[in-house]
């Protein structure tokens, strides 16, 4: 069996702004990890993918930060989409690139910025997906076992197992849900079928060129025309914009999940960083090497670069973020609202962003 491995590295991370910035993004940042996300995402994956086997998709202008974060990454192994059509026009074009390379070869495609402990559950639940994509022909995902009602994540609903690969169960998926509302969600969680979408999937390449060439025809047919540079260019604008997950995965047939109960986060907004940084005896979680002095202060994020120092005094359930001239301090519970200062200066000081 031959794996690949797609590191779906698009976007802007603004939800991480200042520090997040299109210059350098969130998947290049030591956001809740020791080294850049994108590093740890390809470290993970030793052992199962070499470097030859590893393609990642990313933005044109960020083809140069992916060089220097995987330095054995062959150039070849880079796809740099001119422009952001989400993640199905990324799933079709390294699929079709795979399949040109081996047809039959197995897919592992994942994002770029997750944080996932230990490296050896997640490589062995990879493997056991491989082993049923490669033997049924089913498109596989991975489900993580939620612990609190979240509403910011899709679900999966999960029927019966179909099969066992080692120690990990395989379950046929019975339908795909966008985020639900509170009550929604609290009744996913005591329900026990259902698993957070954690967008990480496995499948052979002729099983989801199949599943594009029947659900989403539009957008493979003219990615398969791409064999450089100036064809991705002249491709891609024209591209449907579509998450794989609603243009393929909740329409097909043979869809199966994976259930994982080990440590896992999107690490989404800067009040996730509690789940993935070890706190002080206050609660206080500091990111990017910047050290931290608290005195009567709780529950508070901070990031910073290595050798700075953020003082908090008498404070609680703040983030307070420090990027070169750029500081932004809000409510750990208004994070998700940052968008809306990244919205005001991309109509302002887009130079800021």
């Amino acid at each position: 069996m031959q794996i690949y491995a797609v590191i779906m590295a698009g976007g802007y991370g603004t939800r991480f702004w200042p520090a997040s910035r299109r210059a350098l993004p969130k998947q290049f940042l030591a956001i809740g990890a020791k080294r850049a996300l994108i590093s740890e995402t390809a470290r993970r994956l030793k052992g199962l993918v070499g470097p030859e086997n590893l393609l990642v998709v990313t933005g044109s202008e960020h083809a140069a930060l992916v060089r220097r974060f995987l330095p054995k990454l062959p150039s070849a192994n880079i796809l740099c989409e001119p422009v952001g059509r989400n993640t199905a026009a990324c799933v079709a074009w390294a699929a079709a690139e795979i399949a040109r390379r081996d047809p039959r070869a197995v897919q592992i495609v994942l994002p770029s910025d997750h944080v996932i402990e230990p490296a050896s559950e997640f490589r062995a639940v990879l493997r056991a997906a491989c082993e049923e994509a490669e033997q049924s022909g089913a498109l596989c995902t991975l489900g993580v076992r939620p612990t609190y009602p979240a509403t910011g994540y899709g679900y999966i609903e999960a029927a019966e197992e179909l099969a066992r690969r080692g120690t990990c169960s395989v379950q046929r998926v019975a339908r795909f849900v966008e985020k639900p509302d509170r009550a929604r969600a609290e009744e996913f969680l005591k329900s026990g079928r259902f698993f957070w979408n954690a967008g990480i999937f496995v499948w052979r390449s002729d099983a989801i060129l199949g599943a594009l060439e029947t659900h989403a025809a539009d957008i493979l047919a003219p990615v398969r025309t791409i064999r450089s540079q100036a064809d991705a260019e002249r491709v891609y604008p024209g591209l449907r914009s579509a998450p794989i997950d609603v243009a393929v995965l909740e329409k097909a047939a043979q869809v199966r999940v994976l259930p994982i109960g080990f440590r896992w986060s999107d690490v989404g907004s800067w009040a996730a960083l509690p789940e993935v940084l070890a706190a002080d005896a206050e609660g206080n979680v500091a990111s990017g090497g910047a050290a931290l002095l608290a005195h009567d202060a709780r529950g508070n994020v901070v990031h910073g670069k290595r050798g700075e120092l953020i003082a908090l005094v008498g404070v609680q359930d703040l983030v307070v973020v420090r990027a070169g001239q750029l500081l932004l301090v809000m409510p750990r519970d208004r994070a998700q609202d940052v968008k809306h200062i990244v919205a005001r200066l991309a109509a302002s000081d887009p130079t800021r962003l």
